[in-house]
């Protein structure tokens, strides 16, 4: 059984609700991409100022946890140096550590990991699905939330020709294995949740199907799921769309996901998800 709490640094949050014991309202992870390159939002909050203006009005609009990038997944994406990524990422951890949301940091580098850590942030999301031992030993120790999610190959190949004989079942694996491999660590599963990976080595079949049966994948590993669809090209292809105009299906998408089971969504546009996300509680809670 999912655990009633995800435990994310300084933060408890209830996954469910006092009287009933049903799914509480999904957490809202607010993007905050430090990159020059990233698909959707590339640029525009490299300076600290702009990132922390973006920060505050996610804060306003609701926000429960800001999601710090330095470097960008998107298909095709090169790394970037370590000293890049942290030049990008820690003085934002530093400049919102204490703007009463929580702080996690999208990263697969062990280093930025522990300076992250270091700096105050409460959770580290990492594509790669802490699949190192490095990166597992990074954060062992640390009483912060993780995001282990799945991804086929690396940004720079993933969307190349992903293929899978049983998407559920490879993606449910490879989430089991790093799960258990972090529990053998002495890791508190309450500190962990599962990502899915939309996108990342997955066609929009892949999508599609991960969606639907997104309460199978947590009830397989009875961990909470965080989802990030947000403006991305499975959107883009469903509906025809430019990144710059995919907030309805986005919203779309993390309502059925929200449906489907999911208990926290990723997302770029908070104030809209936000709003959607109550309407949705309203009618789906009692």
């Amino acid at each position: 059984m999912t655990s009633a709490f995800f435990d994310c640094g300084r933060y408890r949050f209830r996954l469910q609700r006092k009287d009933s014991g049903k799914p509480a309202r999904p957490l809202v992870m607010g993007i905050l991409n430090a990159t020059p390159d990233s698909f959707s939002d590339g640029g525009k909050f490299q300076n600290l100022d702009h990132a922390v203006a973006h920060a505050e009005a996610m804060i306003e609009s609701g926000v429960d946890i800001i999601d710090i990038g330095g470097e960008s997944s998107r298909p095709g994406s090169a790394p970037v140096s370590l000293q890049d990524e942290l030049d990008r990422v820690i003085p934002l951890v530093y400049a919102l550590r204490d703007c009463g949301r929580a702080i996690s940091v999208d990263t697969y580098k062990p280093e930025v990991m522990k300076e992250a850590i270091l700096a105050g942030a409460d959770m580290i999301n990492d594509i790669r699905g802490f699949s190192t031992e490095a990166s597992r030993f990074a954060v062992q120790q640390a009483d912060v939330g993780l995001c282990i999610m799945h991804m086929q190959n690396n940004p720079e190949t993933m969307q190349d020709a992903p293929h899978y004989s049983n998407v559920i079942d490879e993606v449910a694996s490879f989430l089991m294995e790093s799960s258990d491999a972090f529990v053998k660590l002495g890791v508190d599963r309450n500190r962990m949740c599962i990502d899915p990976g939309f996108g990342f080595g997955k066609s929009l079949e892949h999508n599609l199907t991960l969606i639907r049966q997104l309460r199978e994948l947590q009830n397989r590993i009875s961990l909470p799921v965080l989802v990030g669809l947000s403006r991305k090209s499975m959107i883009g292809a469903i509906t025809d769309k430019a990144v710059e105009h995919r907030l309805a299906g986005s919203l779309a998408a993390a309502l059925a996901c929200a449906r489907e089971g999911a208990q926290i969504v990723r997302v770029h546009d908070v104030a809209e998800t936000v709003d959607a996300l109550k309407v949705w509680d309203a009618i789906y809670a009692a």
